[in-house]
């Protein structure tokens, strides 16, 4: 167990307490004869006299344009004090919540998500019956409403049971600690295809659902293997793993700042991210099959930072990130991806947190911490989040060695030097040990951990420094010292002369889960030229090696491998190097 305080977390299922009142939803008003129905889904967790309140409303009916309405009366005195991801009034005991700007349709099937915090005096009693836009929800279309039924609200204690999920047991503070990882058969088999691979095919590694074909398997084992989710998670089982690790990665309008690892979905295809992915990898997950398996989500990387350091007024602003920042995709995608995932009983989430040198300057820090925090509240609960990783897929020392931010070299800071350009951080331990303190300050769990990714942060072989430079120039100091050997530390694609770094070890550092390897070593970043595949990845010029840059690396060259195919499929000569350049040596 790691040196901070252990967790105190109160779990309930999505649907746990299940309000399912009277009938429909309806459609716009000039479609009379429009089929109307809807469903409710209210649960809460609650503590003295205050809770934390989620509604899911399911539109059964016709699809609803031009705004959504839900009222509903609170039966003993309640009173909401904050509200996400809806307008929440109240007048009295009536209370009424409207859909944020960005979100005013909701499809036939489609589902609307948000929380509340409120008060109550003792008595809790949840409400009797819902109205969206004026008709009485009773989960059906059409028909006479049927008698509601209530539900006491769940507490911390005693969680009622849902019908889709098993319920949510006692989950423990760290997933990774006394547990074996499973090894992915896939991995392991194209890293033993390389010479000396067998030294670290038996480390676990991530398995990435990329794409929605994932989710079942596809043939074409070329990017990030053929096996499905059962089928890892069997093979799981085969193996007596502990713990099982997957990236959830396929929001819409995914990596709006980048092209290599652009995804399938558009930026408006936020009801077929809910339904034909997220739902299908949570029925999968909450099987009571796996129910002894720690499975561990990696929830969306290289998403919400992008809304604060990548939209208009900011350097790297992009068209995609400005549209995903205003039509909430991310925020809502990310939140309905914890609300199902955490619901499940043996599910733990880690949201993604960048990297210091994305986020470690103070103009991003808070913002992204609270953007984060946005979106945690998007499920209804902040503990659905049970941690959170950073260096994800990056190249980030684990630590420089020979300097910190506090040094000065002949009076000057290193971080005046071109390298820090000014960051409060100059590696990732520090960084997302500050980090983890940020988050809790602002409303996160004080029990959450963090991961670090060091699948590919080793630095290692003969470029590595062995002692601090003497120089008393501040960039030729740090240039000199620095344990991390890129151009630019804005450069994120196959990088040359990198290496593995720590193996995966639980509970290296306080306030640090585990150090892990997510983004498997030998899986390309990115294609260094243009190669179409039907997996929605483009052709991102930070992974050509002839780059001269952008705004976002200071114009600096790109540092990348030359021959890489598409992001996720097999590149053997950076596998080859990455053992080559590991620190620890192999």
């Amino acid at each position: 167990m790691r040196p901070i305080p252990t967790r105190a977390r109160a779990f309930t299922a999505a649907a746990a307490v299940g309000v399912v009142a009277a009938s429909g939803a309806v459609a716009v008003a000039t479609s009379a004869s429009a089929a109307a129905g809807c469903r409710v889904d209210y649960s809460v967790n609650q503590w003295n006299s205050g809770f934390t309140g989620n509604v899911t409303v399911t539109n059964l009916g016709d699809a609803i344009s031009g705004g959504w309405r839900l009222t509903w009366a609170w039966p003993s005195g309640q009173t909401v004090t904050q509200a996400w991801s809806a307008t929440v009034t109240q007048s009295g005991a009536n209370v009424t919540a409207t859909n944020p700007s960005w979100a005013g349709n909701l499809a036939t099937n489609g589902t609307a998500n948000f929380g509340f915090n409120g008060n109550h005096s003792g008595t809790n009693t949840a409400p009797t019956s819902f109205s969206l836009n004026g008709v009485v929800c009773n989960g059906s279309t059409g028909g006479s409403p049927s008698p509601s039924t209530s539900t006491s609200p769940s507490t911390s204690t005693s969680p009622s049971p849902s019908t889709s999920n098993p319920p949510p047991g006692n989950k423990v503070d760290n997933p990774y600690a006394n547990a074996r990882g499973y090894v992915n058969p896939e991995w392991k088999a194209k890293a033993e295809s390389v010479a000396g691979g067998s030294r670290v095919s038996n480390n676990p590694t991530a398995v990435w659902i990329d794409r929605t074909a994932a989710i079942e398997g596809t043939e074409d084992s070329s990017s990030n293997g053929s096996m499905g989710v059962r089928d890892h998670l069997d093979a799981a089982l085969a193996q007596g793993a502990g713990y099982i690790q997957f990236v959830i990665y396929n929001l819409p309008g995914r990596d709006c700042a980048a092209l290599a690892s652009n995804g399938e979905l558009g930026p408006n295809d936020l009801p077929t991210y809910k339904t034909s992915y997220i739902d299908p990898i949570a029925a999968i997950q909450a099987d009571p099959k796996y129910k002894a398996l720690r499975i561990i989500n990696i929830v969306e990387i290289d998403s919400l930072p992008n809304l604060v350091t990548n939209v208009a007024g900011q350097p790297g602003a992009t068209a995609m990130c400005d549209t995903m920042k205003a039509n909430g995709g991310y925020v809502q995608g990310i939140g309905y991806a914890l609300q199902k995932l955490g619901a499940i009983g043996n599910v733990y989430n880690y949201v993604d947190a960048a990297h210091h040198g994305w986020i470690g300057w103070d103009s991003n820090f808070g913002p992204t911490a609270d953007i984060m925090l946005e979106a945690a509240r998007a499920s209804g609960n902040v503990k659905n989040v049970h941690g959170f990783i950073t260096n994800t897929a990056n190249y980030s020392a684990l630590r420089e060695t020979f300097f910190t931010v506090g040094t000065n070299v002949n009076g000057t800071s290193v971080r005046q030097s071109k390298w820090v350009d000014w960051n409060q951080y100059v590696d990732e331990l520090s960084f997302a040990q500050a980090f983890r303190t940020k988050l809790v300050s602002i409303g996160f769990d004080a029990g959450i951990g963090m991961l670090i990714d060091t699948s590919r942060n080793g630095w290692g072989g003969s470029a590595r420094p062995t002692a601090a430079s003497s120089s008393t120039n501040v960039d030729t100091f740090v240039n000199e010292s620095r344990i991390d050997r890129r151009i630019h530390a804005g450069n994120w694609c196959n990088q040359a002369g990198a290496g593995l770094g720590e193996r995966p070890t639980a509970a290296p550092a306080a306030g640090i889960d585990a150090y892990v390897w997510v983004k498997p070593p030998g899986e390309s970043d990115g294609s260094s030229t243009l190669i179409p595949n039907d997996e929605g990845k483009g052709f991102d010029r930070m992974c050509d090696p002839t780059y001269t840059g952008n705004a976002r690396n200071g114009n600096s060259m790109s540092g990348a491998l030359s021959g890489a195919p598409i992001s996720g499929a097999w590149f053997p000569a950076q596998f080859a190097q990455l053992m080559a350049n590991a620190y620890p040596a192999l």
